[in-house]
């Protein structure tokens, strides 16, 4: 079973994570990981501290030769922000934030709660979905994410290649699919900026080359939707999260919501055995499993809650009104956000396709892969 926990706060020493049940046998490329590391500290809109940090993942343990072992990966981003111990206590509960529930749960100080909280803890989520999505590369899967809603400006895909799209997301300045928007994104977020206010809107990931049968319907704690909606929605500030046609299917006849199903045998691949759907309303993913289309998954994303026009608030010692304290802060993070996003699918899609082909080592995982396409071909 692969899983992974992080550890770390905002302004101390580093971010860990350390990830289980990776399989032996994968050759690393640290490079790739540092270039999504360095994509989610961008986009417009983003603060002061990203010119501060310079995120680099070290590999400090289960590889050997640059080549994974089959034992825990420890990953390590360093914060050059180093000052935790120099931070004073937050006097004034910041509406949108954990400060306020926090610090009545654990009993402690607004600043142990914020600290641990805060978004930069998603860079070592990242840095181990970026190593999955290698995993993912060497079976012909490929994940990305972009914006497609700023605020309430919708920005719809352009179609393309996956290439294409990828070359799309990465100039656009706020990593769309359609950088010929990017003058209005521009725009509306200085706008918000002047205002002393913020921007939130919606992420969207497409998961290309999956097999049928990730995931299960056999139990509701396995289901693959279930999964990913878990992994989404724990990502901070994400308040929503749609696969497919997602709440539109609410408001349409079912006629209108469910994918006919034909066999096309000279469109017989690895992933969709022939089988073809003319739309994709279902989003890759039926009873819990996928169903050899793309994944396509949306996340809504909150305007962050630190304004430079704070909102009311208290002060906590006395109780009496204030306004809400201010932490150097973003102005739209939503860019970020859709590399936080395409990386934590990343992550849960490897672990679906490792319970799926499960094996100590990649060959194994290759072979039992192979075995099952063959299988499924003659069904």
């Amino acid at each position: 079973m692969l899983r992974y926990w992080t550890a770390g706060e905002s302004h101390g020493k580093c971010l860990l994570a350390l990830i289980d049940g990776f399989p032996a046998g994968l050759e690393i490329d640290t490079d790739k990981i540092d270039r999504l590391l360095v994509l989610r500290q961008g986009g417009y809109g983003r603060g002061q501290r990203q010119r501060l940090e310079q995120d680099r993942v070290d590999v400090l343990t289960g590889v050997w030769k640059n080549v994974t072992l089959g034992s825990p990966i420890t990953l390590q981003v360093p914060n050059n922000d180093f000052k935790l111990e120099r931070l004073k206590e937050l006097p004034r509960p910041r509406p949108g934030h954990g400060d306020l529930s926090g610090s009545i749960k654990y009993l402690s100080s607004m600043r142990g709660i914020l600290e641990r909280a805060s978004a930069r803890e998603t860079c070592v989520r990242v840095a181990a979905g970026a190593l999955c999505q290698q995993l993912l590369e060497t079976f012909g899967i490929r994940t990305l994410g972009y914006v497609v809603q700023l605020g309430s400006q919708k920005i719809p895909p352009i179609d393309g290649t996956f290439e294409q799209r990828l070359g799309w997301r990465n100039e656009s300045i706020i990593y769309s699919l359609d950088p010929s928007q990017d003058q209005v994104a521009k725009q509306l977020i200085d706008e918000t900026q002047k205002a002393g206010d913020t921007l939130g809107g919606i992420i969207e990931v497409v998961v290309e080359g999956l097999p049928f049968g990730l995931g299960t319907h056999a139990q509701w704690d396995r289901k693959l939707d279930g999964k990913l909606a878990q992994a989404v929605m724990a990502v901070q500030a994400i308040k929503g999260v749609e696969i497919g046609m997602g709440f539109e299917a609410a408001t349409l006849p079912g006629s209108r919501v469910h994918d006919a199903i034909r066999f096309e045998s000279q469109q017989r691949n690895s992933t969709s055995l022939g089988y073809a759907r003319p739309t994709n309303n279902a989003g890759g993913l039926e009873a819990g499993m996928t169903n050899g289309q793309p994944l396509v998954i949306r996340a809504a994303k909150k305007p962050i809650s630190t304004l430079q026009k704070p909102l009311e608030s208290i002060d906590i010692d006395t109780k009496q009104p204030s306004t809400a304290s201010y932490e150097r802060s973003d102005v739209c993070a939503l860019s970020a956000a859709s590399i936080i996003i395409e990386c934590v699918v990343a992550f849960e899609i490897a672990a679906a396709l490792i319970d799926k082909f499960s094996g100590d080592s990649m060959q194994e995982m290759h072979a039992r892969w192979d075995l099952f396409q063959k299988m499924a071909s003659e069904k």
